[in-house]
């Protein structure tokens, strides 16, 4: 992809991601990341997205994989990958830095695509044994349901889902994300 091409759709979905607080409709509480610690070192790693509320960079994604790793200055690489339109699909990469915004619970950090602009980015969900979680932003706009191996069971699948309506977010936007 040429550069002009990339930035532009970068900027575009950063654009997107900012008027997204602009949007009116029904005054509601902004969504938060759990209250509990997490241990940031547990939650780095591979990540396979089973299901989301995309963004439109991903609304066809494929086995799509988001990879964390922690930075010496606190700062969280991270790597966004998947194939574009079918498991054949030209593959996409994505290299946002999340940054911890809450330290005391490190369950809400900031996520730069373009400098200087950061989107909030909120762990809602995450199991005791960090094998699924699930991530928001505050508005319920887009949302990820992840684990650490490509498949869980059906019944798992759709308690992460309930999680997600009781939270408030639109689940018939909510779209699985084939993996193989």
């Amino acid at each position: 992809m040429k550069p002009a091409k990339f930035f532009g759709s970068v900027l575009t979905f950063l654009g997107g991601v900012m008027m997204v607080g602009c949007q009116s409709g029904p005054e509601r509480e902004p969504l938060k990341a759990i209250d509990r610690p997490i241990q940031l070192e547990r939650f780095m790693g591979d990540w396979y997205v089973l299901a989301h509320i995309p963004a439109f960079i991903e609304a066809d994604a494929f086995n799509g994989v988001e990879s964390y790793r922690l930075d010496a200055d606190g700062t969280i690489p991270t790597t966004y990958t998947f194939n574009d339109g079918g498991f054949d699909g030209p593959v996409k990469t994505y290299h946002p830095r999340g940054f911890v915004h809450n330290t005391a619970t490190k369950a809400e950090w900031r996520m730069r695509f373009i400098w200087p602009f950061k989107s909030a980015y909120l762990i809602v969900y995450l199991d005791d044994n960090y094998e699924t979680t699930v991530i928001g932003v505050p508005d319920r706009d887009y949302a990820w349901i992840m684990a650490r191996t490509k498949t869980i069971p059906e019944s798992r699948y759709q308690e992460l889902v309930a999680l997600l309506t009781r939270t408030g977010h639109d689940v018939t936007k909510l779209r699985r994300v084939p993996q193989r």
